[in-house]
């Protein structure tokens, strides 16, 4: 999602993409990828997480060898919009088999890791772009940056016999088809406008879709409560908890992804900086998420939602410190330092948030927040991209003057993410994360985790159930 953020004028030039085209290939990937969660959650469901995740990340591998060669710009958007089909497709699987398969004592550590994943890409994938766009492999320039994900997805391909087949007691539930589509496109709908919008000017079109997409996820909502097998339970946003997580991960995102972005952008535009310095200058705020990621456990046992509190204050402080460190040479070791802080920060949230969100859903509940959190962190980062790039593109004295409107923008929505994770603390008082599901009455038979169909054991002879330990080994049934 980011190796081309430092890559987006190497793309134009190569290919002659016009502003909107490059506009595109950023929000391309995320277009398709937001809107298929929600689905992609359920599919996992009734055909197995480990089967969707292998038709997710083979659809990206491919996905991705064609955009390394894309002649064109078109021929490349097309390809980043697989490849996010792709990655929509795998990503809730993921989330499903940590919570269906793990031992519930190990979960909050598996929750932990996985945040601390997402933290190290995310952040991985513009220092590597600007080093590969400078080093220049082959004469491949912005291409190679596109190939570095292929052989990680041969080696996940391999690997993925080694994840068990997860059964739910709803393998054979029907996928809810009008959901589906009204999600799917009422995503759609919201996200492209905002993805590209500000560039073209904020045509009519722009403000209709915006507005279909009010009435079709409207439609969505009120559908859900009328289905028999709904794409998202019904409990999932009974719980004040999860409402409250869902925000504070939306809120969050609407801050991370715009401030590297444009700081990466204001850094090879105004500043003049190369790709690779560029890569490189984000290369402390990399360090410090690795730094906050490790530590986020123990933090997020003890402190719980306050974890998230203080990581989106930090961020906000540092926001308003680059524009004053960035704009003065002597003060760059300050930039640096503030950075890493800020990178702590980002780790610390990221590596906490989900874990702090999951811990308090209902076992019912818990494959559509798979599908909602990464769903709401996507739309948080394409509303904050545009938010922010409407922040910088506003009249200043000069490119400091809007480097200064940007974080401006950046610190308030730090603030507000605060504030939301205050109310989550608020909601669930003394519940920090532990990996147990409290029982409730009326709840679907437990998951089961497995290595072939039905309910065979696994390869080790063991079986799963959600929130307790693994079972006595026992004789194979038909």
């Amino acid at each position: 999602m980011t190796v081309l953020q430092v890559g987006v004028l190497d793309v134009r030039r190569d290919l002659g993409a016009g502003a909107g085209e490059t506009q595109l290939v950023l929000a391309g990937y995320t277009l398709t990828y937001a809107c298929s969660l929600i689905v992609s959650a359920r599919l996992g469901d009734r055909y197995g997480y480990r089967r969707m995740f292998v038709a997710g990340m083979a659809l990206f591998t491919a996905a991705s060898l064609g955009a390394a060669a894309a002649p064109g710009a078109w021929v490349l958007i097309a390809c980043r919009l697989v490849q996010g089909f792709g990655s929509g497709l795998m990503a809730p699987q993921i989330l499903s088999i940590i919570q269906s398969a793990v031992p519930a004592p190990r979960r909050p550590a598996a929750l932990s890791a996985f945040g601390a994943t997402m933290a190290a890409a995310s952040l991985a994938g513009p220092v590597l772009g600007g080093v590969l766009i400078q080093l220049d492999p082959l004469g491949l320039g912005w291409r190679a940056a596109m190939l570095v994900t292929v052989p990680i997805g041969l080696l996940a391909l391999a690997l993925s016999p080694v994840l068990p087949t997860v059964h739910t007691g709803q393998v054979r539930a029907r996928v809810d088809p009008v959901g589906a589509v009204l999600s799917l496109l009422g995503f759609a709908l919201l996200i492209f406008p905002l993805a590209v919008g500000r560039e073209a000017g904020w045509p009519l079109w722009t403000w209709v879709s915006l507005a279909l997409a009010v009435v079709i996820l409207a439609g969505f909502a009120v559908s859900q409560r009328r289905v028999p097998a709904p794409l998202v339970h019904p409990s999932t946003m009974a719980e004040p908890a999860t409402r409250w997580g869902l925000g504070v991960v939306l809120v969050f995102n609407a801050g991370v992804p715009s401030f590297t972005l444009l700081l990466s952008m204001h850094l090879q535009g105004a500043a003049g900086w190369s790709p690779l310095q560029a890569g490189l200058g984000v290369t402390p705020y990399a360090l410090g998420a690795l730094a906050g990621s490790g530590i986020a456990q123990r933090l997020g046992g003890r402190a719980g939602p306050g974890v998230l509190a203080a990581s989106s204050l930090t961020l906000g402080l540092v926001s308003l410190a680059v524009p004053v460190t960035l704009g003065h040479h002597g003060l760059l070791w300050t930039y640096w330092l503030a950075l890493a802080l800020g990178g702590a920060g980002f780790g610390l949230f990221t590596a906490s948030a989900f874990a702090q969100v999951i811990a308090r859903v209902r076992p019912e509940a818990a494959t559509s927040v798979s599908g909602l959190l990464p769903t709401a962190q996507q739309l948080g980062g394409t509303l904050g991209v545009t938010l922010a790039g409407i922040a910088y593109a506003a009249s200043a004295p000069d490119a400091g003057g809007a480097l200064w409107h940007a974080m401006t923008y950046e610190a308030a929505v730090f603030t507000l993410a605060a504030a939301c994770a205050i109310g989550l603390a608020r909601k669930a008082p003394g519940s920090a994360p532990s990996g147990r599901m409290p029982a409730a009455a009326g709840l679907p038979p437990p998951l089961t985790a497995s290595r072939g169909r039905g309910h065979a054991p696994a390869r080790s002879g063991r079986s799963w159930r959600a929130g307790s330990p693994p079972a006595r080994r026992r004789p194979a049934g038909p």
